[in-house]
């Protein structure tokens, strides 16, 4: 019996939709390779259920996508004998979309046509391209297995509800019929959808069917039509690489991916012996809109023995590398294996392993090229993921720390960070100690640190570190080619520090004086004060104590909400400079109070620190400033 119902999108679909339509109307053609995709995947799952429950086949060998086209009624269908969904699964693969991220990726869009394009693209539009080219869609599907009686046929035209019927369907799997627009004409010819096939869908791994009119023996076409096969359907990622032309790796990699630029880098490789498996790796040139996103899965796609078993294999690399796209297909791995198994297979482990090395292999190489572009564009889009791996992967921290770069204070550097640690330490001087760094929250606030002035006084460079993952990235990362990283903020910088025996015992006994002057002053409020030569030209700063966490690592924590350990700073000022020597005359307690505050709060707010009362720093600065003017 009939069950009509009427439903409304959900309003991230409906905006999804509106944008879509426009956005990617120069792409049109890529409907069809959507739902293609769509198809195979369908048929994936078929194959992979089957394997322990063959009566889903319901006696159909052959696994196959069929395209049909009718001018007369301007309608495309798209047909496939896979999986198939039930009336739950249509509500929620089609009537919603089920990522987290959905808002956010639509706060991203910029309305520049041409950049909004792509960042579709990459969210995957799949089913939903077809109302780029459709003003109606009429789906019709019914899940492998289940009754003949409890098909599903949803229809929309797109413009905010769609309505559900439950119908009679005799084959499982689902048919698409796209009502096309007045406009899209050019769809509804043959050779125009035979040419998008074989561009965009030629490596699918089902054959892909269409009708063809047979001729006589005069070559004239008749009324009898035979399905013929347009696709070469075999893997990609099983060819020969010497076969494989490179608009074909573009073409599969922006069918898994959605992207509609080519991928920066393809790294196709077999290996045979103890293990034998397949792996087609891609490196983005842009990172998707949601890499940040904790709720996404990220992974690969995996087959065993050529059979579909998921999508999203976290398992087969490591976190840092979530942007590479690609498949692995397995000999070893048995075709019952779930994510629990991934987690702790052998060949699993091997194949990762195998993996990452090369991935990293191919990153290191785009370093190396006498052009260096493509790694910019890379370490542009993902470096940030590299600092990651610093973390998570131990055993190729030193493959990864040569591929980090770094903002740095040498005259040649910007704010683009292109100095790799190698390069910094072929420029140390003979004498330097170690590799000095500095953490803030932005580039503008490392390279205007007081910190920073007896290192340029010096001519030694300092790396400029202002992401939030440079804290955690320097506490992993504590020496390179034998040199220890050293934070210039640390308050143990002793190869700075001025030589006592150079000053005479009266100026050795006035610092000390002043010292515990401003200590007696600042009270609780400080760890110690301590007179310093890292200043040439501001009058103070403030640094950690030792053992301390640095004080942007601090900031950080608190902005996550975290309890961290109450920790004060230790002052450290210039004895050279014209406002402590002001200091230092005064005997009165109150205004000396009131100029150690001055140069404390000062101090902390060069470093980035928020003061507790701003307004009582605003007017003790006037006040002082009074007394001068």
């Amino acid at each position: 019996m009939s069950n009509t119902e009427t439903h409304a999108f959900q309003t991230e679909v409906s905006q999804l939709l509106k944008l879509m339509i426009h956005a990617l109307y120069s792409n049109k053609e890529i409907f069809l390779r959507e739902l293609i995709s769509n198809s195979s995947d369908a048929l994936d799952k078929l194959r992979f259920e089957a394997v322990s429950n063959d009566t889903l086949t319901e006696g159909e060998e052959e696994l196959s996508i069929e395209i049909n086209f009718d001018k007369k009624a301007r309608t495309i269908s798209i047909l496939d004998n896979g999986i198939g969904m039930t009336r739950d699964e249509v509500v929620a693969n089609i009537g919603t979309i089920a990522n987290s991220g959905t808002k956010k990726f639509l706060e991203t869009l910029s309305g520049d046509q041409a950049k909004d394009s792509n960042l579709i693209g990459q969210f995957g539009v799949g089913f939903y391209a077809s109302f780029i080219v459709a003003d109606e869609v009429v789906l019709t599907t019914r899940r492998a297995g289940d009754d003949k009686s409890s098909a599903t046929k949803w229809v929309s035209q797109g413009e905010g509800d769609f309505t559900l019927e439950t119908v009679e369907k005799e084959s499982k799997g689902t048919e698409i019929v796209l009502h096309l627009k007045k406009d899209m004409d050019e769809f509804l010819d043959e050779y125009r959808l035979k040419t998008i096939i074989t561009t965009y869908s030629d490596h699918i791994s089902f054959p892909i069917k269409m009708w063809k009119n047979e001729t006589d023996d005069e070559g004239k076409e008749t009324d009898k039509k035979t399905l013929e096969q347009v696709n070469k359907a075999t893997a990609l990622w099983l060819q020969a690489k010497s076969n494989i032309k490179k608009e074909e790796y573009k073409n599969f990699y922006q069918t898994l991916s959605h992207d509609f630029e080519e991928p920066l880098a393809t790294i196709h490789n077999r290996v045979e012996g103890t293990l034998e498996y397949t792996s087609l790796f891609f490196i983005p040139k842009k990172a998707p809109f949601d890499l940040y996103d904790r709720d996404r899965r990220y992974g690969l796609k995996l087959y065993v023995k050529r059979v579909f078993i998921m999508d999203d294999a976290e398992n087969l690399l490591p976190a840092y590398l979530r942007f590479v796209r690609g498949v692995v297909d397995s000999d070893d791995l048995p075709l019952n294996v779930s994510r629990e198994i991934l987690q702790s297979n052998k060949v699993v482990t091997k194949i990762r392993s195998a993996s990452v090395k090369r991935i990293l292999g191919t990153i290191e190489k785009l370093a190396k090229a006498k052009k260096p572009d493509n790694f910019n564009l890379f370490w542009d889009q993902f470096g940030n993921l590299m600092k990651e791996g610093i973390v998570e992967d131990f055993a190729n921290k030193e493959k990864i720390s040569k591929l980090l770069r770094f903002s740095t204070t040498d005259k040649d550097s910007t704010n683009e960070p292109r100095v790799s640690l190698e390069n910094y330490v072929d420029r140390m001087a003979k004498e330097q100690k170690a590799i000095y760094y500095i953490t803030a929250d932005s580039y503008a606030a490392a390279s205007g640190s007081p910190h920073l002035e007896i290192f340029r006084k010096k001519g030694i460079e300092v790396i400029l570190l202002s992401e939030k993952i440079d804290e955690w990235l320097v506490s992993h990362l504590t020496e390179f080619d034998g040199k220890s990283l050293k934070s210039i903020t640390s308050a143990d910088l002793e190869e700075f520090s001025e030589d006592e025996k150079d000053l005479s015992e009266d100026d050795k006994k006035s610092r000390e004086k002043l010292s515990e002057k401003v200590k007696t002053a600042l009270g609780d409020l400080v760890s110690d004060v301590q007179m310093t030569s890292r200043l040439t030209g501001s009058p103070a700063c403030v640094v950690s104590a030792s053992g301390d966490m640095s004080a942007h690592m601090a900031r950080m924590m608190e902005q996550m909400g975290q309890a961290i350990p109450q920790q004060k700073p230790v002052l450290e000022l210039n004895p050279s400079h014209s406002l402590v020597k002001k200091l230092e005359s005064f005997s009165d307690d109150a205004k000396v109070k009131q100029w150690s505050l001055f140069l404390l709060e000062q101090a902390q707010l060069a470093e980035g620190d928020q003061l507790e009362n701003p307004a009582e720093f605003i007017k003790r600065m006037n006040g002082l400033l009074s007394e001068v003017v």
